[in-house]
């Protein structure tokens, strides 16, 4: 099987991305699956326009994109994308969309179809922090979350399972950020390797049924 991981450029100021860090270092073969990473652009649409091209040249299997969530404490495989940009800050490209569908022809919101339990599952048991979120936020990242299930949705059926899982930021982007969470790269790449493993491991399976629900 193959499966394509992606990870976005640098934005919002920061000088790294430890998304597209983490999925520099994943291996080219990961539990007999071919592994293809990505650079995507931190811009709506155009972000959406590089991952199309990149499935319909791999034409991967699997889908994994990984995005930073500054603020977080642990890797966070995400369960649902909303169609619905609203962006707080403008992208790279200076593009700022207020209160705007992403697709007008796509469904109000998608729901990952990665194992995301067993991926929290496989990732607490390596001894790093992971839950399930509940929200991808309403930037860059749900933009491509949303698209890429919406494309697999209406163009690209080959593509069995595919979503996104968000890790904190890198230990050196909060030495001026006091209080900041932060995780040291080779653990976020460590946990994005488990990531595709797990993927691999249930490509055509259920996920598992534990407790990975919130209150509020």
């Amino acid at each position: 099987m193959k499966i394509l991981v992606t990870g976005f450029d640098p934005f919002g100021g920061e000088a790294i991305n430890p998304a597209l860090e983490s999925v520099k270092l994943l291996p080219d073969s990961v539990s007999g699956a071919e592994v293809k990473w990505i650079e995507i652009p931190t811009v709506f649409h155009k972000s959406a326009d590089v991952l199309e091209k990149a499935i319909n040249e791999f034409r991967p299997d699997a889908v994994l994109c990984v995005g930073q969530a500054g603020g977080r404490f642990g890797l966070t495989p995400e369960r649902v994308a909303i169609n619905q940009d609203d962006a707080r800050i403008p992208d790279n490209e200076k593009n700022q969309p207020i209160d705007q569908p992403i697709r007008e022809d796509g469904q109000p919101a998608y729901f990952s179809t990665l194992p995301i339990k067993a991926i929290t599952k496989a990732i607490q048991e390596a001894g790093l922090p992971a839950s399930v979120s509940n929200t991808a936020g309403t930037f860059v990242c749900n933009h491509l979350m949303y698209q890429v299930l919406y494309l697999v949705d209406k163009k690209f059926p080959f593509v069995k399972h595919a979503g996104f899982m968000h890790i904190p930021f890198m230990s050196e982007q909060v030495v001026d950020k006091p209080n900041m969470p932060s995780m040291n790269i080779e653990d976020m790449g460590k946990g994005v390797k488990i990531a595709v493993e797990t993927i691999a491991e249930y490509f055509g399976k259920s996920d598992i049924q534990s407790i990975g629900g919130e209150t509020h």
